[in-house]
Order: C-alpha cells, then structure tokens, then sequence
C-alpha cells in the first residue's frame, strides 16, 4: 500500500508536458494535469507537504470504498491531490450536466457524487469545495460522455456547481460502491 513520504516532492517534467511527482527509488508519478492546468506555483519544486498528506488520507480513505483494484486507488488518490494543491482556478462547467432532481447537503471534501446528463450517470470525488461550486475529479473507470466527442477520463477534474450533484449517502459508502457504466 502507497504511504506518504516527507521524500516525495512535485515538480513539472517539460519533456513530458505534466505534473509529476517524484517518489524516491527512482519511482516517478505522471498525474494528469497538463501545462495549461497548473497554477504558478507548480513550475518549481514542490515537498509534499503537510497539507498533501493530509488530503492523501482523506480520498484514500472514500476511495477504499470504491469497487477498483489497489493500483488504480492509489493512481486515483495522488490525481485528487494533484488537482487539489495544484489544479488553477477555472470557471465551472456544469453546462454539461443536468440539475439534480433534488438538493443535496452542501458536499464536503472527498464525498462521492454522482452527476448525470442525457448520455450517461457517472460518479465523481469532490476536491476542493467552494461557495457554490466544486473542482470533481471522474472515478469510474469507462469515459463519461459530455458531449459527442468530448469525454471525461478516469481521474480528470471539473468544476461543477452544486446545483447538478446528488452526493451519495455517506452510509451507503461505507460499503463498496459498485460503479456501472
């Protein structure tokens, strides 16, 4: 099992075009987060701090409860971290979804939702919460449809009003969550 390190330390690889994070024993992380994601900030290097740990935890832990293999929890949890420490600040998107039909709680860091829209019901982890809207990052496996051509992959961020979430019952995710596409 993947434990944080006060070893481990971000930096962006300009050669690979991505963030990266530098586990030691010449292991090395490509998240996701392309140039034109990042905020400033991620162009030196960075320790894993205190505050990465500490999300670390927080999606481990919702993340265990999710029906995917160990290798791809520990690939989904440092993508959440990424993209909360260093993902830049964007406009939600939730065009691409539909309203929720009923409202939820305001959702709280690393709660499982669900969003849907006329092509497909997908899940997603909250990252970072604000006012009225929260960067998500996508948790199932298969693609989610946003529109024809234009598809979500496992792990990827967007901002999302809140108005479009259905978070799921925090009791129900003590269990695994059995995602189906």
């Amino acid at each position: 099992m993947l434990k944080p390190s006060d070893k481990w330390a971000w930096y962006y690889d300009e050669r690979e075009g991505y963030l990266m994070l530098d586990l030691g024993d010449d292991i090395v992380f490509k998240t996701n987060l392309p140039k034109k994601l990042l905020v400033d900030c991620a162009f030196g290097i960075n320790e894993f701090s205190v505050d990465d740990a500490s999300a670390f935890q927080t999606f481990r832990e919702q993340i265990a409860t999710l029906d995917i293999d160990e290798p791809r929890q520990a690939e989904l949890t440092l993508y959440c971290v990424a993209a909360k420490r260093f993902h830049k600040t964007v406009q939600p998107r939730s065009w691409f979804f539909d309203r929720a039909s009923h409202s939820s709680d305001a959702p709280e860091e690393g709660d499982i939702i669900y969003l849907e829209n006329q092509h497909n019901r997908g899940h997603f982890i909250v990252l970072d919460v604000g006012d009225s809207a929260s960067l998500c990052s996508f948790i199932d496996l298969e693609d989610y449809i946003l529109a024809p051509g234009k598809e979500l992959e496992f792990g990827q961020a967007i901002k999302v009003m809140h108005d479009r979430f259905t978070v799921i019952d925090k009791v129900h995710t003590r269990q695994p969550v059995f995602m189906a596409g």
